[in-house]
């Protein structure tokens, strides 16, 4: 296994929309133990492949407190939203102690595929649920500032270019 590179904010690559997986092989597993290294020496809950700069519909996350529970979805999809939770993100693409509030679903069901290629559906709620819609987030190009107004963006962007020069 080895540790990947997260690609960091304001990186364009960051932006672009992954492809659906086609076929699950050795070397889509050796990645996913990649990402699972990188994930947890980071100490993130999730990381869409996009963040590692692989543009393909997979995440892994593991949002147990124990911290041996990892999951991977490859294509995933919400097929339904439930209520409304506020929340604080951060992000390791976004670095830094930057975080903020962001409005998503309370509750979630999510179908997806998982290594060995069977299709499964979950409900999720509370940080799973976050996880989820935040890594899906990154598949389709976005990050979670960008759900914040203009004037937090720009001085996130600010605080991070600060913390380049230095």
């Amino acid at each position: 296994m080895a540790l990947l590179k997260i690609l960091k904010f304001p990186n364009p690559r960051l932006r672009t929309v992954a492809e659906p997986v086609h076929a699950i092989d050795d070397a889509l597993r050796r990645t996913m133990d990649d990402m699972y290294e990188t994930m947890y020496a980071h100490h993130g809950v999730g990381l869409a492949a996009t963040q590692v700069d692989i543009h393909r519909r997979f995440f892994t996350m593991d949002v147990s407190e124990s911290r041996k529970e990892p999951l991977c979805v490859i294509n995933p999809e919400i097929i339904s939203k439930e209520g409304v939770q506020y929340d604080y993100h951060g992000c390791l693409s976004v670095g830094g102690n930057i975080s903020d509030k962001i409005k998503r679903a309370a509750k979630l069901r999510l179908r997806g595929m998982d290594l060995t290629g069977k299709i499964f559906e979950w409900d999720l709620e509370e940080l799973a649920a976050i996880c989820v819609q935040h890594e899906m987030d990154h598949l389709n190009g976005l990050l979670f500032i960008d759900h914040l107004s203009r004037l937090k963006q720009g001085r996130i962007r600010e605080k991070l270019e600060k913390a380049n020069r230095e």
